[in-house]
């Protein structure tokens, strides 16, 4: 691989990092530590790379509770089971994926997280949608001009980057992120 190639992909991931205003992603830190407390659920979601991320934030949000001697924080990846997946995109369209699991699996006061590079899918505006109907807190880790997203949701991370790998890159850096802020906040207390 051309050094060049590297080098500016390592330049535009830093310049994103480095002027990005971090303030929402420790108001959603301070909310899944209050959420924690308060026994509530967190869901997460995305389309294909973000999916992945979702998993991934989830499970590093669940293993929180192997450090940590408190209850730990109940969440759930809504793209990880294929078997749903697949049966309600059959049988409710891939529109509904989303929000037809959190219509059932959330309550009042829980929080939905969604991770989108163009923020206009469908199934992600969809789910923002059910969760604002049913009194759940609503955040997006977003790309490129945050798309509809970025208006809906009450807490928006949005990195101004027309690269989807990047946007992906930093969908996993503020999850990363959030986890370290939590294990410390959590062990201090």
């Amino acid at each position: 691989m051309p050094k060049e190639t590297i080098k500016n992909y390592q330049d535009r991931l830093i310049n994103c990092m480095q002027s990005f205003d971090w303030s929402p992603v420790a108001q959603l830190a301070q909310k899944i530590l209050s959420f924690q407390k308060e026994d509530r659920h967190v869901f997460l979601c995305g389309n294909g790379g973000s999916a992945t991320n979702a998993m991934h934030i989830a499970n590093d949000l669940l293993c929180l509770q192997l450090k940590w001697k408190g209850n730990g924080i109940k969440v759930t990846a809504l793209p990880a089971n294929q078997a749903v997946l697949t049966c309600l995109s059959n049988d409710a369209g891939y529109e509904n994926i989303f929000s037809f699991q959190l219509e059932r699996l959330g309550r009042k006061g829980d929080l939905l997280i969604v991770l989108s590079g163009s923020g206009n899918s469908p199934n992600i505006l969809k789910a923002i949608d059910s969760a604002k109907n049913n009194g759940i807190l609503t955040c997006a880790i977003l790309g490129f001009d945050g798309g509809k997203c970025l208006s809906l949701v009450d807490i928006p991370i949005h990195f101004s980057v027309n690269d989807m790998q990047i946007a992906e890159d930093l969908q996993l850096i503020v999850g990363h992120m959030l986890v370290q802020w939590l294990k410390k906040g959590m062990l201090d207390d």
